[in-house]
């Protein structure tokens, strides 16, 4: 089976059009292309064209660890452009500018209340200790009286203690007060909890929104490429940047944008409080940062080698485990089992080896990090301690700034986090962009139609046509089709045959010369028109997942039940789709595997035959059936191309007897032309072609 099923298979069913530049002669449609958007379409032939095509894959789309893995499954790493791309990024948040101010606003409010809180349960604090210790002293003196006696009986640190303090002897805890201040921090705990709550749902509505537009932005321009975009692009990496890439870029919006801005706030405001409440304290805060950041560094380079590797060895395995399940049958034949075995076990140890050390070393960054933040936490409290003692600080002072140190390290965790899942994110968006600024397929200058019924003559005009500009394929071709006329293409792989027809297409445009459809230059006519009044065959079927019914409709989505019947009928459809079961109603499942290549064939024959197109383009359209349904859809062909002009591929030389014209082509150069009998008695080039099939035919029976 041809690469070119599974390349129009995936275009149908993924969104994200993609070509595979490997494909012979690639994929066509069987239906009249109705509008803009991008159906699959004609690949370009192989040999100078294709080599082409397969050396700029090699050049630029090797995967690296920016791209994600090899099959596009993995979003992107690291980007290249940093900055520029985060501006980008960032850049669509522009339509949003109000409701991004209004989640700042909130952001900020619920920080300031978080920061304040400890700040006002310390003094909870101080109530409770001052009252404590007020009680057991004597009622009616003042604080100093009572100071002054401590020291004149040599109780010096209590009196230290009780100078940092502010107490009314033998009052007692004011409960009060401790309300209050309990009310207070409960209440400011509340609000902030509601301001983060809001600030998520809005922010969640403009993410949604952006990534919608984005999502939308994508689509738009996959519709405005050239096809030579999708020949040198790997087909995995398109659908990674159209579905991994925008989740990724969401996933970043949503959770490490706020995320980040609350972190930096609290980290800021945290900061601020700890200097406020005590700056030596904070110094010895402090200090842990560098020490932190020097240790999470080291690790980290350490870590980032052996994740690639663990990148690396997954693709490796996928790749390996990808090509055992596609090839099972093979893998089979050739009793290779066990090496398969053998090498996936060898694949599967070097990836549990570089995980195994990813995760390990990784795994080591927080432990340290903690670590180097209980030895700060030991030294703010033996120092705070202290100074509660000498009286420099309140208990409630120390037990706030105990609990700022331990919050002070979480911002910086978040930050750490999220900055990586920004960065990640930054790096889809740089991909996104990248396929957004690709250059677009020539915009339509339409300034002529054509009527609602053409001739469906055709004239290729001096045609010249590369797909590489050092490496010409059509030169100065020059020939007409006329109405109604069946017109057969034939050469060796590569002399350009396809490349014709997707030159009548506007899948590429021409270097010179002119191509006409009823006199009109289809340089004149919107791409959208042209191809409404062409259908294509193809060699392989592509069916939807839906009945048979529905999938003939699909040539016209507005026939009624008599029209899909009496095509059905025309093209030997009707024939075997009695028989089944639920005939009409037969559900083709994912992988159209409940009807034959022939019946398939049939079917998509019927859809073309229901879109009435004025020119019909076959390309290898029984290549792939047995000779009894290669009769049935020879016959199903030839009512299709009844009054209409035919372009038909045909390797198979024996389809195309009955042609009006036949073209023989060698290196995008028409060498001869006539019908069948003229050129096998010119004994050229067609009789060469014509003699080396039967002559093998007749030598192996």
């Amino acid at each position: 089976m041809s690469a070119d099923k599974d390349t129009d298979k995936d275009l149908r069913q993924d969104d994200g059009p993609a070509i595979d530049p490997r494909t012979s002669d690639g994929p066509a449609i069987d239906r009249p292309i109705d509008g803009p958007t991008i159906d699959p379409v004609v690949a370009p032939t192989p040999g100078a064209a294709a080599d082409a095509e397969a050396q700029v894959l090699e050049e630029e789309f090797q995967p690296t660890e920016a791209d994600g893995d090899m099959f596009g499954g993995t979003p992107a790493k690291k980007a290249k452009h940093f900055w520029p791309s985060a501006k980008r990024l960032f850049g669509l948040l522009k339509p949003e500018k109000a409701a991004i101010a209004v989640v700042l606003a909130m952001v900020i409010i619920a920080v300031v209340l978080n920061v304040i809180a400890p700040r006002v349960l310390g003094n909870a604090m101080d109530v409770i200790f001052n009252g404590a210790i007020s009680s057991n002293l004597p009622a009616g003196a003042t604080q100093e009286q009572v100071i002054a006696g401590l020291r004149a009986q040599g109780q010096e640190q209590f009196a230290d203690l009780l100078s940092g303090m502010e107490i009314t002897p033998g009052t007692g805890i004011d409960f009060e007060l401790l309300g209050r201040l309990i009310a207070i921090v409960l209440g400011m705990y509340v609000v902030s909890s509601l301001f983060m709550w809001l600030q998520g749902y809005v922010l969640n509505q403009v993410v949604m929104r952006v990534v919608y537009n984005l999502r939308r932005d994508v689509e738009d321009k996959l519709n405005r490429l050239p096809l030579n975009y999708f020949d040198t692009r790997q087909r995995g990496d398109l659908l990674s940047r159209v579905t991994n890439d925008v989740d990724n870029v969401q996933q970043a919006l949503q959770q490490a944008f706020a995320q980040l801005i609350m972190s930096a706030l609290s980290l800021i405001g945290i900061t601020v409080m700890m200097f406020i409440v005590s700056w030596q304290l904070a110094v010895i805060a402090l200090i842990a940062l560098p020490l932190s950041a020097v240790g999470a560094g080291l690790i980290g380079a350490r870590s980032q080698k052996l994740f690639a590797a663990q990148w690396k060895n997954t693709g490796q395995l996928n790749g390996h485990i990808e090509e055992s399940f596609s090839g099972h049958d093979l893998v089979r034949v050739f009793g290779r089992e066990k090496e398969s075995l053998a090498q996936f076990d060898e694949k599967n140890e070097e990836l549990y080896k570089a995980s195994f050390g990813a995760q390990f070393v990784s795994g080591m960054i927080m432990p340290v990090m903690q670590f180097i933040s209980y030895l700060s936490y030991v030294g703010i409290a033996v120092v705070g301690g202290l100074r509660v003692a000498s009286g420099s600080m309140t208990l409630g002072d120390a037990t706030a700034f105990i609990q700022y140190s331990r919050e002070f390290n979480q911002p910086l965790s978040q930050m750490a986090g999220m900055a990586n899942m920004l960065q990640s994110g930054v790096a889809s968006a740089e991909r996104v962009f990248e396929l957004l600024d690709a250059e677009e397929q020539d915009p339509d200058t339409a300034t002529q139609s054509l009527p609602a019924k053409t001739d469906g003559h055709v004239e290729f005009e001096h045609v010249s046509f590369s797909y590489t500009p050092d490496k010409p394929l059509i030169e100065d071709l020059s020939f007409a089709a006329k109405p109604g006329e069946t017109v057969a293409i034939v050469g060796p792989t590569g002399a350009g045959k396809t490349t014709l027809v997707n030159l009548v297409m506007r899948f590429y445009e021409l270097n010179s010369g002119r191509i006409t459809l009823d006199n009109v230059d289809i340089t004149q006519l919107s791409r959208a028109e042209l191809r409404s009044k062409v259908g294509m065959v193809l060699q392989d079927a592509w069916l939807f997942g839906g009945t048979i019914a529905e999938n003939i409709r699909y040539g016209n989505l507005d026939a009624s039940e008599e029209q899909v019947l009496e095509a059905a009928k025309a093209t030997y459809v009707d024939r075997f789709v009695r028989a089944l079961p639920d005939g009409y109603d037969t559900v083709i499942d994912e992988e159209g595997n409940n009807v034959s290549a022939g019946e398939k064939q049939l079917i998509t024959i019927a859809r073309a035959f229901l879109a009435n197109p004025s020119l019909l383009i076959l390309d290898e359209a029984t290549s792939s059936v047995d000779t009894r349904t290669e009769l049935l859809v020879q016959h199903a062909m030839a009512a299709l191309r009844t009054d209409r002009t035919s372009f038909v591929i045909a390797h198979r030389l024996s389809t195309i007897r009955d042609a009006d014209i036949i073209l023989v082509m060698e290196d995008g150069q028409i060498v001869e032309q006539g019908n069948h009998a003229e050129l096998l008695e010119a004994q050229g080039a067609y009789y060469r072609l014509y003699m080396s099939q039967f002559a093998a035919a007749a030598d192996t029976v």
